[in-house]
């Protein structure tokens, strides 16, 4: 598993501790103008305990994980309407990150807002995930994002090694198809919800994205520590790897999702860069996203 070798090569062994794939961290928050009962807010504060032990405790893959090797992410739930006694609606924020070689440093792999989040729950129910079959609307959500999550920690650190993780998120998408939740079907308003998250990375239009992904990370922000300006140079050929994609299908999710993840990152690491290579990557940038142009611009100064 190139992922494990590449963490024995310079993590700290703390022991022969086993633990799931994902260090997960939940915060639940409800919109002040919401009025929430006190049973309401009581079966919320179990939910944040019942999702922390779902995404922490089910095992997701087949490799095997020691504590400091965990995917970090976090997920943020916010509920902004409950219509009904253990019906909640809102949006999830889903974040991941991974470590860049010798160094403390987290590099921000994932940062998607979910806005299509309805659910049922009451108090002493708990989350299982079971493969192939749709149980409930959330614990299939994070199902989703834990394999979403996983493919894109993984493709990081090897060509497409994602591919299982993201097919698995696919077959999720699949068998929500007659839930009638929203976020689930092509046909929904807009391009940005669940389905075109995985629909678009598995398909071969999407390569160059995935081959950027691994050589942003593994060629660029992994070879950092060892020789700065070679790093940022694979780092802005990674970028160009986009190109083609935004050409034939500008303005999608994964794109958006993954320039905008980069763009705080990018402005620290250009920050003792000269004129010149900075405004090659703000460009870049604007022509990969352009709707983001101002924000790139900040990198100039």
């Amino acid at each position: 598993m190139i992922r494990k070798l590449f963490f024995a090569l310079f993590l700290i062994n703390l022991g022969t501790l086993s633990a799931q794939e994902l260090n997960c961290q939940i915060s639940i928050i409800t919109d002040a103008k919401l009025e929430v009962t006190t049973t309401e807010q009581e079966a919320l504060k179990q939910l944040e305990e019942v999702i922390f032990d779902f995404m922490n405790t089910t095992q997701w893959t087949k490799d095997k994980f020691k504590i400091e090797e965990r995917i970090n992410c976090n997920l943020q739930l916010q509920i902004n309407n409950i219509p009904s006694q253990g019906t909640f609606s809102g949006s999830l924020q889903v974040l991941s990150s991974r470590p860049a070689f010798n160094s403390s440093y987290n590099s921000l792999l994932f940062n998607f807002q979910d806005n299509d989040i309805v659910f049922g729950f009451s108090r002493n129910t708990a989350l299982y995930y079971t493969k192939n079959t749709f149980r409930d609307n959330l614990s299939s959500i994070l199902a989703f994002y834990a394999y979403f999550v996983i493919g894109m920690d993984y493709d990081s650190f090897a060509p497409n090694a994602g591919t299982p993780y993201f097919v698995e998120a696919q077959q999720i998408v699949v068998n929500a198809q007659t839930s009638g939740a929203p976020g689930w079907k092509a046909s929904e308003t807009g391009k940005r919800n669940r389905f075109w998250l995985v629909d678009n990375v598995l398909q071969q239009l999407f390569q160059p994205l995935r081959d950027c992904n691994y050589v942003y990370h593994r060629k660029g922000m992994d070879q950092l520590y060892d020789d700065k300006d070679k790093g940022v140079k694979e780092i802005y050929k990674a970028l160009l790897k986009l190109k083609p994609v935004v050409q034939t299908r500008p303005n999608t999710v994964n794109i958006i999702n993954f320039v905008y993840c980069k763009t705080a990152e990018l402005k620290s690491l250009l920050s003792d860069s000269d004129l010149k290579e900075k405004t090659d990557f703000v460009n870049l940038l604007k022509r990969l996203d352009p709707g983001n142009s101002s924000k790139f611009q900040e990198i100039l100064n």
